[in-house]
């Protein structure tokens, strides 16, 4: 990997506080995640996701699969595009669209997933919890696409705009069924936001028309949306947003020049929320640990009480380049924790518990 040409921050003794997973994981079962992440960060985790396990091991992939049941949507194209072939759930990608003739809001979605992993998951959470291997205070996370990921990825163009708040809807069934299930004291919410930098920066998507808006507004909609899923979610439950540039093949879409789009968004979402945000997460990428990516930081204007956590932990410079990238960004912004810029379910999976015990190595406890 080639790296630009600027000036690197040398590293500092600055250890950030806290660490954050953004959501998968390698591990092939929840319990697997919940043992050894709270095994190797311990005070470090407030919050555990259960790894994005099974059918959800790359993302929103597995949508597709499960809407494909629906009277009145059909595959476009008569050749399967499989992500991942033999592994134990085959994910066809291809996107989907009204029959000729239906209505979408006759539509009438199956169960997306979402809400039976997160109840199935809870019960390994609290039996481990009720057995002291994971730590009393710490709250299980479940962490949701916004509808817009879903829509603009897998549903075919000119359907979008009928077909979002249909599905929208059914991701809010899915979202009140876990917050039925799980006591809210033990729950906390993450919403990805990927796609919205896809719309944002413009980039060419892995697919035709993915980042084409259908709303005048650009970014007033983005927003709209985001502010909307926060609101869906009461203020007994922790909130938190996962501000991403995408993960495939471990490499964003398109790699952001610094930080500006990232801060914008997030103080608009601030602003625009109907609640409190406890967490936010932002990415670094690898080849970033200039003062020029991290600059933005210092217009970031966070509620009191959230907890910022920036994606600077890579397993390709483990520890070095984490610190090179800590002291950067502690010139620009004063308290944070550390994470990797996404989810690490498609990284080795010989290289999970070095990437942990990298992010213990940088940070301290709570």
């Amino acid at each position: 990997m080639s790296l630009p040409d600027h000036p690197q921050v040398q590293p500092t003794c600055v250890r950030p506080q806290g660490a954050h997973l953004v959501g998968s994981t390698t591990f092939d079962d929840c319990g697997s995640t919940f043992r050894t992440t709270t095994s190797v960060l311990g005070s470090r985790l407030k919050r555990v996701p259960d790894g994005e396990v099974g059918e959800r091991f790359h993302w929103i992939a597995f949508q597709p699969n499960r809407l494909s049941a629906t009277v009145g949507l059909e595959r476009v194209g008569d050749t399967p595009i499989v992500i991942n072939p033999g592994a134990p759930v085959e994910l066809d990608v291809r996107q989907l669209r009204l029959t000729p003739g239906t209505d979408a809001s006759a539509l009438e979605l199956p169960s997306l997933g979402y809400a039976d992993a997160a109840i199935d998951s809870w019960a390994e959470f609290e039996r481990l919890r009720t057995e002291g291997i994971i730590p009393a205070q710490t709250r299980f996370m479940v962490a949701l696409p916004t509808p817009l990921a879903t829509v603009s990825s897998f549903i075919w163009t000119d359907d979008r705009p009928a077909v979002e708040p249909v599905y929208e809807a059914a991701l809010a069934l899915e979202l009140d069924r876990i917050l039925t299930a799980i006591p809210h004291d033990s729950l906390a919410i993450q919403w990805d936001c990927a796609v919205e930098f896809g719309f944002l920066e413009s980039a060419d998507a892995y697919r035709v028309g993915a980042f084409e808006p259908w709303w005048e507004d650009l970014f007033g909609g983005l927003i709209e949306r985001a502010a909307r899923q926060a609101g869906r979610v009461p203020d007994s439950v922790e909130l938190g947003f996962h501000l991403c540039y995408g993960d495939s093949g471990e490499k964003h879409f398109i790699e952001p020049k610094d930080a500006s789009n990232l801060v914008k968004f997030a103080n608009a979402l601030v602003k625009a929320s109907p609640r409190a945000l406890q967490f936010l997460h932002l990415p670094v990428p690898i080849e970033r640990d200039d003062s020029e990516y991290f600059s933005p930081l210092a217009g970031l204007e966070l509620s009191e009480g959230t907890e910022l956590y920036l994606g600077l932990v890579h397993r390709e410079d483990g520890v070095a380049g984490a610190e090179r990238r800590i002291a950067a960004a502690a010139q620009f912004v004063s308290a944070f924790g550390v994470s990797t810029e996404c989810g690490f379910g498609r990284a080795p999976k010989d290289q999970t518990v070095p990437l942990l015990e990298t992010h213990a190595a940088v940070s301290v406890g709570w």
